[in-house]
């Protein structure tokens, strides 16, 4: 089989063009990293919106009591949240800390979660 030679070099410069684009800054459409919510160290810090966006509401364990259920501020709700206490934290949908809501827990370890599955609360924070 024989490919005229104006094919192939239409072909080659077209590949050539794709892949300049795709090496140039600005023109290749590459998703970006995500933006971590700023959380320090030992504190477990909660978002009103998802993307560690809107209202911030931040817990020290100092200020907290070990297993008790802790509501946000009356009318509010996390939709992201940050753990960095070194301990596990549950989350809860119910602002009593109730199980037949939904509930989950991250390890304590340094956890980013940008987008809760559900609004979030109140919480509890764990011995280790």
């Amino acid at each position: 089989m024989h490919i005229p030679l104006t094919k192939t070099v239409t072909f080659t410069v077209a590949a050539a063009a794709l892949a300049a684009m795709a090496l140039t800054p600005g023109l290749a459409t590459a998703a970006a990293p995500p933006t971590l919510g700023d959380c320090g160290a030992g504190e477990l810090c909660l978002w009103g919106k998802t993307g560690f966006k809107g209202p911030r509401h931040t817990y020290e364990l100092a200020g907290i009591d070990i297993e008790s259920c802790v509501a946000l501020p009356e009318g509010s709700s996390a939709a992201s949240l940050a753990n960095r206490t070194g301990r596990p934290v549950t989350t809860y949908q119910s602002v009593e800390c109730g199980e037949t809501g939904e509930f989950q827990t991250y390890p304590g370890s340094g956890t980013w979660e940008p987008e809760s599955p559900y609004r979030a609360r109140a919480f509890k924070v764990w011995e280790r």
